[in-house]
């Protein structure tokens, strides 16, 4: 087997390059492991380096090292290949997707890293794309995206640049016209938000669906009806926090392995924080499972 590491420079607030691969070298070079490590040179080098080492049809276990879009993107070159397991050796700005596990620190570990359990996850298409947490539109797909405009800006790392991106989209304008078909039913009407789950976090600690599990082989779909100025910051609150069953009359759960969401125009959507511009959108299961590889002794 070999344990490929692929580094995404870009991730979080600094290039972290050095540390992770003097790290890498000494832990795995104490062990005595068959590793490589690779460093992306542009936006989709992930997807490249995780799908060629996929197709040799060779065991790997691949570590993405970076945040959650450095995740997305090996996840999105591994789906479906019974050859490889994915994890991530966590140094992003969110690092929220293991956030779900009841050690999330331990990611963060590679001594821990190397001794690991592994289970099936469910992922998400969206169109044509592979999302492994959480997939959105609306304010919360402007917010998420626009994230990555502020958390290089000090001091405005993780929570805080997701806060920022909050007040600018806000005042950008709260709700649009969305035409959604999910379990059959047809809901035309104004949305402030439409966010489906397979995971629990994303955006620096949100955590919409508690009961979310990713391998039930369903999606969490919350739609969040049009609400006022005046209204936002305790809707999303009790988003944030799990508690959108306080909220009846604003906001409706499905459970469901497909919701399709037409647009008037072209839309932001957000997938584990990476931006997609689309009038149509079909979420669903995904036929493909990926192999999730975590320390040893940890639960979800």
């Amino acid at each position: 087997m070999t344990h490929l590491f692929i580094i995404n420079p870009a991730a979080g607030s600094r290039d972290r390059t050095k540390d992770y691969s003097e790290t890498i070298h000494k832990i795995c070079g104490e062990r005595g492991l068959n590793y490589r490590i690779e460093v992306s040179a542009a936006p989709g080098e992930c997807t490249r380096l995780a799908r060629e080492a996929a197709e040799t049809g060779e065991d790997y276990r691949i570590y993405a090292c970076g945040g959650d879009g450095t995740l997305n993107e090996v996840v999105s070159g591994a789906a479906g290949f019974d050859n490889v397991a994915v994890t991530v050796f966590s140094g992003g700005s969110g690092n929220d997707f293991v956030k779900l596990f009841s050690d999330p620190r331990a990611f963060f570990d590679l001594e821990r890293l190397l001794d690991a359990d592994e289970a099936a996850f469910d992922l998400i298409r969206c169109n044509d794309d592979i999302s492994l947490n959480i997939c959105s539109v609306g304010l919360d797909a402007r917010i998420g995206t626009d994230v990555a405009n502020y958390k290089r800006i000090p001091l405005l790392s993780g929570f805080r640049a997701y806060a920022v991106s909050t007040l600018v989209n806000v005042f950008r304008g709260i709700s649009e016209h969305y035409v959604v078909e999910v379990n059959g039913e047809v809901v035309d009407a104004e949305q402030t938000l439409i966010c489906a789950c397979n995971g629990r976090f994303y955006g620096g600690g949100f955590n919409p669906v508690p009961e979310a599990d990713p391998t039930d082989g369903l999606l969490d779909v919350l739609l969040i009806k049009k609400v006022s100025v005046l209204k936002v910051a305790q809707v999303i609150g009790k988003y944030k926090s799990g508690k959108y069953t306080q909220l009846p009359q604003l906001v409706r759960h499905f459970k469901t392995d497909r919701v399709v969401i037409r647009c008037d125009k072209p839309s932001a959507i957000n997938l584990d924080g990476e931006l997609r511009i689309s009038d149509a959108v079909d979420i669903r299961v995904a036929k493909e499972k990926i192999r999730f590889f975590y320390p040893k002794g940890l639960t979800y």
